[in-house]
């Protein structure tokens, strides 16, 4: 059920559920920062109706997102996501190589902590926030990490991973490294045009995978996965023919 549309395709929908898997740039709500951004929710009420947020993910990331479409929808889900019930799955590309295989976070976190806008470690004004994070596999300069964020902060993987010495390639916010990843830099034997070459992949290469939920109605276990973006893919399957690791074939 592929939407034309550049900004989501629809995953599933039922009475009670959308679940979409939207680009990386385009916010899921209202921002008080930017108040006319292109917002996902109101594209999809043209499609869908009155939809209810229930989960958040940031502007930047790519992937995975659940609408309500009824207020009782709405409170079984929310309840859900508070009380950590529902398994989340995140795919990151970063720089480097951790020194852990599993790596559990439990670090708090305050959002709006800077005068950029970014979300800090806190102690004093955080709130308890919580990442488990699996080392899929190493690609020559980069990594692929599988992150379960137990809470739902904002930047929370972004700010765990910066907080462990990792970055996710292009974040333009936690990174001090805004290089695309370029199939010159990564390929021995490249020979194409470096002034004509375009980027794999130019934007934070943070996805939100797949999801695991109980159904507000039926009360059946439910579980979604959203295809990799054509940047993100790409990206996965050069560095998959180059250095044999795949984060989707795991």
């Amino acid at each position: 059920m592929a939407n034309k549309n550049f900004d989501y395709n629809v995953i599933h929908s039922d009475e009670d559920i959308v679940v979409l898997n939207k680009r990386s740039g385009i916010l899921i709500a209202a921002d008080r920062y930017d108040p006319d951004a292109p917002r996902l929710d109101t594209l999809a009420e043209k499609e869908f109706g009155k939809l209810y947020a229930v989960h958040r993910i940031d502007k930047d990331t790519s992937g995975l997102i659940i609408y309500a479409r009824n207020p009782e929808a709405q409170r079984n889900l929310s309840m859900q996501f508070e009380r950590r019930e529902v398994l989340k799955t995140y795919h990151a590309l970063v720089y480097g190589h951790p020194m852990w295989e599993d790596l559990h976070v439990d670090l708090s976190l305050q959002p709006d902590g800077d005068a950029r806008h970014r979300t800090v470690a806190s102690k004093r004004y955080g709130k308890p926030s919580v990442t488990d994070f699996h080392l899929i596999g190493t690609c020559g300069p980069y990594s692929w990490i599988e992150c379960h964020p137990k809470t739902g902060r904002t930047h929370q993987i972004r700010v765990h991973l910066a907080e462990n010495g990792l970055s996710i390639v292009c974040d333009p916010l936690y990174s001090g490294n805004q290089k695309p990843v370029r199939l010159s830099e990564i390929k021995k034997k490249w020979n194409g045009d470096e002034y004509e070459e375009r980027p794999l992949l130019s934007r934070l290469a943070l996805h939100a995978y797949s999801i695991e939920l109980t159904h507000p109605k039926t009360g059946e276990k439910v579980f979604y996965t959203a295809a990799y973006p054509k940047d993100m893919d790409a990206t996965r399957k050069q560095l998959a023919k180059i250095f044999g690791v795949d984060p989707i074939e795991q």
